[in-house]
């Protein structure tokens, strides 16, 4: 007798949907939507409708729950947790309890613990409403303590996404190890990543650890048809994590050979001030433009204009900007931390350089410079990379997947 295939939603939760910066999530629910899964998806927070101009975010926007905006209204918060406490009040008590058990040391802490709980309240009656039968939520951290919650008091399994890496730094605060055990299944979006979930989690669990790549529609980037022109690309945040102040620094060294070359940095931030400092300070301004925050289709613009992309972070996890680098055929000098070598392959894709070393960095940057031909062939490997581990199409199917099983039965990956 053929199985009823499940047609109630997933839901998706994460602290902000969409958001400029996670695109990579919008494009995950889509093809989890097109591989026949149902998704309807929840954010804690509502991002400013300014921030959108393409038609999908601003549709994204339009259909997504938004836990703190209900939860503002009194009347709609009593009525849920009323409702969660008359239905099944043990499960009401001891979910509440769970939120403080998994509070880190403080009075502040105490307090967010409850806040969660009376956000979690409101999601629960939310997906109760939907009818959805799983809730995954993406990071680790607050929207994933509301997610715990929330499951829990909708009487549904959850799952979640890891990236990294800093919430491997605040292990304890976030109960990651809680959350792994309690969750149906956990999804890393490396095998590095895998490996600190399971370092932080009981064995019994790790085989509910998959591994679903972040991805990308390949066919959406080109490579611009023109010479070759020395043309570095920075694309992320201006923070310290990133590096730019070592770039700014690299860049000085290479133009002493390659005085021709240029530095283009898309993105803001705290760094920014220090490394337009910097640069004036080297003498080196005239070749390097700050264009500050880009939307992504002028980063896929700026990529196809680009010769490289260079990004010494001194921590990572996977960022989406170098497969879509690499989709766009130009290779991608990052640092080797973490999962990063997991794409960025050392002298095939790109060049990998010991974090914090700015005369490697430098070096790795002339020597594609001095040698297109390596650029192209490392940019047409990188490429073929992201065809065949990055493909939103294909991680999305995979996803769904594991939706409908419920966990990856020891399958990793597809």
């Amino acid at each position: 007798m053929t199985e009823t295939p499940d047609t109630r939603p997933v839901a998706y939760l994460t602290g902000d949907y969409p958001k400029v910066s996670h695109t990579f999530i919008l494009r995950e629910v889509l093809a989890v939507r097109a591989a026949g899964v149902p998704v309807i998806t929840c954010s804690i927070r509502r991002p400013p409708a300014s921030e959108f101009k393409g038609r999908e975010e601003q549709e994204a926007r339009a259909e997504t729950f938004y836990v703190i905006a209900a939860a503002k209204n009194p009347l709609t918060l009593v009525k849920a947790h009323a409702r969660a406490l008359v239905r099944a009040p043990g499960t009401w008590f001891s979910t509440l309890a769970l939120a403080i058990r998994m509070r880190s040391p403080g009075l502040k802490a105490f307090l967010w613990q409850l806040f969660y709980f009376l956000e979690a309240g409101v999601l629960a009656d939310h997906l109760r409403t939907q009818n959805a039968r799983h809730l995954h939520n993406h990071f680790g951290n607050s929207s994933c303590s509301v997610a715990i919650l929330a499951a829990k008091l909708a009487g549904i399994p959850f799952s979640f996404t890891e990236h990294g890496p800093a919430i491997f730094f605040d292990v304890d605060r976030w109960s990651l190890p809680e959350k792994i055990a309690r969750a149906k299944f956990v999804v890393a979006i490396t095998h590095f990543c895998r490996s600190q979930l399971m370092l932080f989690s009981d064995p019994i669990h790790w085989g509910k650890i998959a591994i679903v790549h972040c991805g990308l529609d390949p066919s959406l980037y080109h490579r611009t048809p023109r010479a070759f022109g020395k043309r570095v690309a920075f694309v992320g945040r201006l923070d310290p994590v990133k590096g730019a102040l070592l770039l700014i620094e690299a860049m000085a060294e290479v133009l002493k050979t390659h005085p021709d070359a240029t530095l283009t940095l898309a993105g803001d931030g705290p760094a920014r001030a220090p490394a337009e400092a910097r640069a004036q300070a080297l003498g080196i301004a005239a070749s390097v433009h700050f264009a500050g925050f880009m939307t992504q289709p002028q980063v896929a613009d700026l990529l196809s204009n680009s010769d490289m992309l260079v990004l010494p972070s001194f921590a990572e996890g996977l960022p989406v900007v170098y497969m879509e680098a690499l989709a766009s055929r130009i290779p991608v000098v990052a640092s080797r931390v973490a999962g990063v070598q997991e794409l960025v392959e050392d002298g095939v894709t790109g060049f990998t350089v010991p974090p914090g070393d700015v005369p490697t960095l430098a070096d790795r940057m002339m020597r594609l410079m001095a040698d297109p031909e390596l650029s192209a062939r490392m940019g047409e490997a990188g490429r073929k990379a992201v065809e065949r581990e990055h493909d939103i199409a294909r991680e999305g199917a995979w996803l769904a997947d594991l939706f409908r099983a419920g966990g990856p039965d020891g399958n990793l990956r597809p």
